[in-house]
């Protein structure tokens, strides 16, 4: 477990035109998950667009985002150390459940075969390395995209309405297994969503825009 990382979102102002969409200023400390709700079109996306570091470019932002006291908003999206869960689990067609999990594994672990099997047993998959990913139900594929993101050994997590298309009596299985593993990992969670349910599973605080 690292329970050192902490995101600092400073001054946070995302604009279209003349008309701004997010304004906001927080912290979020190791395994905190920070929940920021709003109906569809009010930039919940775009915030996570604009910290993740592929903010469409008919936007405009200011602010600082800091993560581990270091300004990464400078740096391109795939220098920023920042893991994202989407509304669909964006597994690799081409690779098998393993091969998935591979690709999540940082290029320096040698022998990444204990590690991959490690990893489906911590999410009750032993024994579907070897699946296609289109073969697994909903919630395995959100799982292997769960924890191909966890390998990925990232500093700070964006959720970007990860649980809207599961069916109803997975989502709450499904929340408290991301927000435990978040924790226990010590990572900085900002989940954005409209649905209550998913910040009062989060447990954090709540921003409504």
């Amino acid at each position: 477990m690292n329970a050192t990382h902490r995101l600092e979102l400073r001054d946070i102002c995302i604009q279209l035109g003349d008309q701004v969409l997010v304004e906001l200023d927080a912290e979020i400390g190791p395994g905190e998950v920070l929940t920021v709700m709003g109906p569809s079109g009010s930039g919940k996306s775009t915030l996570l667009a604009y910290l993740a570091g592929f903010l469409a470019p008919e936007f405009r932002a200011r602010g600082r985002v800091l993560l581990d006291g270091q300004d990464i908003g400078s740096l391109p999206a795939e220098k920023r150390g920042m893991g994202l869960l989407f509304q669909d689990p964006l597994l690799f067609p081409h690779l098998s459940v393993a091969g998935n999990l591979r690709f999540g594994l940082p290029r320096s672990v040698g022998d990444k075969v204990p590690r991959v099997e490690d990893a489906l047993a911590q999410i009750n998959l032993s024994g579907f390395g070897d699946r296609d990913p289109a073969t697994l139900s909903g919630g395995q594929k959100a799982r292997v995209a769960l924890m191909r993101l966890l390998l990925s050994a990232p500093c700070a997590v964006l959720l970007d309405e990860p649980f809207s298309k599961l069916d109803t009596h997975l989502r709450h299985e499904i929340r408290r297994l991301v927000f435990d593993r978040l924790r226990a990992a010590g990572l900085p969670s900002l989940l954005v969503t409209h649905d209550r349910e998913d910040a009062d599973d989060a447990g954090g605080r709540v921003i409504e825009l």
